[in-house]
């Protein structure tokens, strides 16, 4: 890739999870039910700072779009609507924007602005967005390679768009002002799949802090040039996997246009399911930002950085190597993360009980009692509670019940039996009555395998005979 000059950068977009809106109190949640009020805006372009009009604006101010927003009364605030002035930030959204920058091994900023960024593609009532950079100079490191992050930044999130026409476009106001994050590498990127890893480092580094979950939570973004070509910013690359994908028909377009001599413009377009781009805009540029003279400036302080330093969380991948170290099976460790098991687990430990046990209780057993008694998982969880399978652990312990008959016990709970009647249901035969049950099978069906005699004795005792011990005692009466 030298020899074409390549560079790419990778820049993700994460909504944090703070419970408010980035500069008033509304909630940082999306609705689904019919809006109570709709507001209709025409967005000219302005200058920024440097006293110029930026290209993206001119261009979106000369599509002559109508713009229509939708808000609720109970949801949706003056400010949404660009009529009144701002809050103060939301601490909570910058401490957890801090926690992050931390994670990505950046310095936090001890004095810092708020700034508007010229948007006036309709997706901001005001035509700007607020955005603060909260902390620089951060990097990640894939195998030995340390990709750079020369800055982060804290802002708000975009109106979510409902429906478009020819002459105009209508938003939902419910996303805009959810605090969003922008984390931005530099372009040392080699090739399209050490752009996916960057890409999947840094969504690691933001799951283990509090942000949003879910489609739209997160968006990826590319940006790539190629010698005698030009800087093209690709949107919404939505799957780690697509990014080499989007990458290398980027590179086969920017060529077939220099073959052609044709100029690359500098460019914003869009990514496509298969990979493929199409134009959206003209590339921003620095002549859209201007500060804020609405809020003050934002102090960051020592103490602050260092309280947010004692609890930093651990990234998913150092809780697996740490799960396994302990003698978890990856398959289990992985569940348990996935599922925020961690802390029952935890809890569980004082019971001495086997920890791939443990786990079972949490992750397994209940998804296998809700798939065959189609009972929703939820409602399972709630039923057995920590102090519930704390109990039966205990009991698996002092040898009252075996292992083989946890399933039966705890299918038995959640349809509303006692501890003690499940136990009374699931009590282990004498090893007498189990031998005399094999023997009887073998004479009825002489002719069977080992395990196929195995599978008829499990269905016949189900959970009231241990699999260890029938196991033995097959073996030993078909000797």
């Amino acid at each position: 890739m030298q020899e074409l000059g390549l560079k790419i950068g990778v820049e993700i977009h994460q909504q944090l999870d703070s419970g408010r809106k980035l500069f008033c109190h509304c909630p940082a949640s999306l609705r689904s039910d019919n809006p109570d009020t709709t507001a209709m805006r025409k967005i000219y372009a302005v200058a920024g700072e440097t006293g110029k009009i930026d290209a993206a604006a001119a261009y979106e101010e000369s599509r002559k779009k109508t713009y229509y927003y939708e808000g609720y009364y109970d949801a949706t605030c003056l400010l949404e609507f660009d009529e009144s002035p701002p809050y103060l930030i939301d601490e909570d959204a910058l401490n957890i924007a801090l926690q992050i920058s931390l994670l990505l091994n950046a310095k936090p900023l001890s004095i810092t602005q708020v700034m508007r960024k010229t948007v006036i593609d309709g997706s901001n009532t005001s035509g700007f967005q607020r955005t603060v950079m909260v902390a620089k100079n951060g990097y990640v490191e894939i195998g030995k390679k340390r990709i750079s992050i020369p800055a982060i930044y804290l802002e708000e999130d975009a109106a979510r768009r409902t429906s478009e026409t020819k002459d105009s476009v209508t938003f939902r106001l419910d996303r805009l002002g959810i605090p969003l994050i922008e984390i931005s590498t530099t372009p040392d990127i080699s090739n399209g799949e050490e752009a996916k890893q960057v890409a999947l480092k840094i969504g690691e580094i933001l799951r283990s802090a509090k942000v949003k979950r879910g489609i739209g939570t997160i968006r990826q973004d590319v940006n790539l040039s190629i010698a005698k070509g030009d800087r093209t910013e690709i949107k919404g690359v939505q799957e780690p996997n697509l990014i080499p994908k989007v990458i290398e028909n980027e590179i086969l377009r920017q060529q077939l246009l220099i073959k052609e001599k044709k100029k690359v413009e500098r460019t914003v377009r869009n990514a496509m399911a298969d990979g493929n781009t199409k134009f959206l805009r003209p590339l921003p540029g620095e002549a859209r930002m201007y500060p804020e003279t609405d809020l003050p400036l934002i102090k960051i302080s020592d103490e602050l950085v260092n309280e947010i330093k004692k609890s930093l969380p651990k990234l998913k991948s150092d809780v697996l190597k740490e799960l396994v170290k302990k003698g978890i099976s990856e398959e289990y460790a992985e569940l348990l993360i996935k599922e925020n098991k961690l802390e029952d687990l935890r809890q569980l430990l004082f019971t001495k009980a086997d920890i791939n046990l443990i786990a079972k209780l949490l992750v397994l057993y209940p998804k296998e009692i809700s798939s065959h008694e189609k009972i929703d998982l939820i409602k399972i969880n709630e039923k057995l509670s920590i102090d519930v399978l704390a109990d039966i652990l205990k009991l698996i312990n002092s040898n009252k019940i075996s292992e083989s008959s946890i399933k039966n016990v705890l299918t038995g709970i959640v349809k509303g039996k006692s501890l003690e009647r499940t136990m009374s249901e699931s009590k282990q035969l004498p090893k007498s009555d189990i031998e005399k049950e094999i023997k009887e099978i073998i004479k009825q069906k002489p002719d069977l395998s080992v395990s196929a005699y195995m599978g008829l004795l499990m269905q016949k005792f189900k959970g009231k005979a241990d699999g260890k011990d029938l196991m033995e005692l097959l073996k030993k009466t078909v000797k």
